[in-house]
């Protein structure tokens, strides 16, 4: 990758929800570049459209970064095949579905669906990222990763503690993401935000590979008397999407779905 790009990178990764509009002078001081090359950096990246000039200076993310994450989404054939079936999810259990795919060791939620009303769960909106290690979704695909990629990532990025129920060091994550495994689908029990709780199960390709995780997330009074139902459901659900992408899957006596033919 160019150096161009990677500046060019590095700018747009400053833009959050918590820090909407940056100036060139904010830019430069945050990330050690002259004030002249992140003027024109920024000034070639709105004539772009993938930043947008707000007022004299200062600049918002693009429109065009916005067409293009919805030309991904629209072309992503798993999440095409999903959407049914998380709305008929949706529609009988009255709970928020998310759709999800691992980035390194990061959740991205390619896709959401709620009722209304619903909870509003403001951290997993489409498109969102969160670290993996405390979520159900990414708990499931981490667990498909190679153990000694996922260690190094976190030894690199660390495991920031989100709750106080977060799981925050490798040795507990390692035995976690081993249950997982046995049962085929793992739960977040107030591991991202207190008061909501999580199940969720792996999305396989046609390759046999995880490419995705599907969760039913649900208020954790409601989750701890239905828990069992609730992990019935999402493996009915994961199970029809990934033989939708063509996968035979065999359901065991203990609920576990095992990919066959691969």
């Amino acid at each position: 990758m160019s150096q161009t790009m990677k500046k060019a990178m590095r700018v747009l990764d400053l833009f959050s929800l918590e820090r909407p509009e940056w100036g060139v002078s904010e830019v430069a001081k945050a990330l050690g570049f002259p004030k002249s090359t992140t003027s024109e950096l920024m000034s070639d990246l709105a004539a772009q459209r993938l930043l947008s000039r707000a007022t004299k200076g200062r600049y918002r993310l693009g429109w065009r970064l916005f067409e293009l994450s919805q030309t991904l989404l629209d072309t992503t054939e798993f999440r095409v095949e999903a959407r049914r079936v998380m709305e008929e999810l949706v529609g009988c259990w009255r709970e928020t579905v998310h759709l999800a795919v691992l980035d390194g060791v990061q959740a991205v939620y390619v896709e959401k669906l709620q009722p209304t009303p619903a909870v509003k769960i403001w951290i997993s909106r489409t498109g969102a990222r969160l670290p993996a290690h405390c979520s159900g979704v990414g708990k499931v695909l981490l667990a498909h990763s190679k153990w000694e990629h996922v260690a190094t990532l976190f030894e690199d990025q660390g495991m920031p503690q989100l709750t106080p129920n977060t799981i925050t060091t490798l040795d507990v994550l390692d035995e976690e993401l081993e249950q997982v495994r046995e049962r085929g689908y793992a739960y977040d029990h107030e591991e991202t935000l207190v008061g909501l709780c999580c199940v969720a199960a792996p999305v396989y390709g046609s390759g046999g590979e995880a490419i995705a995780a599907i969760s039913l997330s649900v208020p954790a009074y409601r989750f701890r008397s239905n828990e069992s139902d609730y992990t019935a459901a999402i493996l009915d659900a994961a199970r029809r999407i990934s033989e939708n992408a063509g996968v035979k899957l065999e359901e065991s006596p203990d609920h576990e779905m095992e990919v066959q033919g691969t």
